[in-house]
């Protein structure tokens, strides 16, 4: 027996040439947007410097000036943190809101945020004087063992793992280490004020050490994204009507569940949870590209960077010498465009 989908009306067969072109478009404008937001992360800070200096600082013409030594050794750091972070926390997004249809979820759906802030937690209290580098061990170690334990538990019901298993047991689990976490604070001061640092989602002293432990994971999680892409599309027209066309939902599960921990254990390890940025951004991609998870989570994977690194930008610009946390700022400028995005006739939905 052969299932056939209804035919395409012409209505749509006519939308369609409209909706190519309004993709191809909107590509080019958010890498043009990506680029300027690259060069005023160079440019602006503190000290705000020329995009003379910015280019001598580059190409080697200002070796060992003041300006290099800014462009080379923080703000190059900084951008690239904000590039992969971005890009690494809006494809979470995405990945679960596709698996899940929901459209209020976020990259911390799972837990895994949960697990990297206990983890975190425990590091602080038992290590105080721990690196950098040894933090983000531990987060990024709390993000996979949690992973782990929810997909245990969502699979453990008769009807084995299910969006809504998984959803249940990874709020389950997260409000019992969120309430852990809350203990170690209170029992600890040097806890507290280090946590209330990383709650802000910082992005500035974060340099190739860090680059270099969550590269690699961010990657492998944008290279899994990619390829539950296909299966995502067929999970949105129902599991049952997903299985009969020959789509392997076991298969996009566990690819979305594994790619979200990497991409959301890895981004949060580095800077801290912008939980925000993964709920937004998929809604402004699905206006622009439309229900396809293809599309979705290319723009996503560029629209995210963006908006990090203007966020990012403008904190540094507004208080002066002082800086605004870049997860402060995204929540600032990001709910006036979600709250625009909802009161549109017809708001992206799943």
């Amino acid at each position: 027996m052969t299932l056939t989908l209804p035919a395409t009306d012409g209505a749509e067969r006519a939308v369609a040439p409209d909706l190519r072109r309004r993709r191809t478009l909107g590509l080019v404008v958010v890498l043009a947007t990506l680029v300027v937001a690259v060069g005023l992360s160079l440019a602006l800070g503190s000290k705000p410097l020329s995009l003379g200096e910015v280019i001598g600082a580059l190409t080697g013409a200002e070796d060992g000036s003041e300006a290099s030594t800014i462009v080379i050794g923080q703000r190059i750091p900084r951008t690239v943190v904000a590039l992969l972070v971005g890009a690494a926390l809006a494809v979470a997004g995405a990945l679960m809101q596709g698996l899940t249809r929901n459209p209020l979820a976020d990259p911390g759906l799972l837990g895994v945020g949960a697990g990297s802030a206990f983890a975190m937690a425990v590091g602080f209290m038992l290590f105080p004087g721990l690196a950098m580098l040894g933090l983000v061990g531990f987060s990024f170690a709390g993000a996979i063992v949690t992973t782990v334990a929810v997909y245990l538990i969502g699979t453990a019901g008769r009807g084995g793992a299910t969006p809504l298993t998984l959803t249940l047991a990874g709020v389950a689990i997260a409000a019992v280490l969120s309430g852990l976490t809350s203990i170690m604070r209170i029992l600890s001061a040097s806890t507290f004020s280090e946590m209330r640092v990383w709650d802000a989602g910082v992005i500035a002293n974060r340099g190739w050490d860090v680059i270099g432990v969550v590269a690699p994971f961010i990657v492998a999680g944008l290279l899994l994204a990619a390829a539950a892409a296909h299966g995502l599309n067929a999970v949105a027209l129902g599991d049952d009507l997903a299985t009969a066309l020959g789509s392997n939902q076991r298969r996009t599960r566990i690819e979305v569940v594994v790619g979200v921990t990497l991409l959301c254990g890895a981004a949060t390890a580095a800077v801290g949870p912008i939980w925000f940025l993964g709920l937004m951004v998929p809604h402004v991609a699905r206006w622009l590209t439309g229900p396809d998870q293809r599309w979705i989570l290319a723009y996503s994977a560029l629209i995210g960077p963006v908006i990090l690194l203007l966020s990012d930008v403008i904190g540094r610009m507004v208080v002066r010498p002082d800086e605004i946390s870049a997860g402060v700022v995204t929540a600032l400028v990001g709910a006036p465009v979600l709250i625009a995005m909802v009161r549109r006739p017809r708001a992206s939905a799943l």
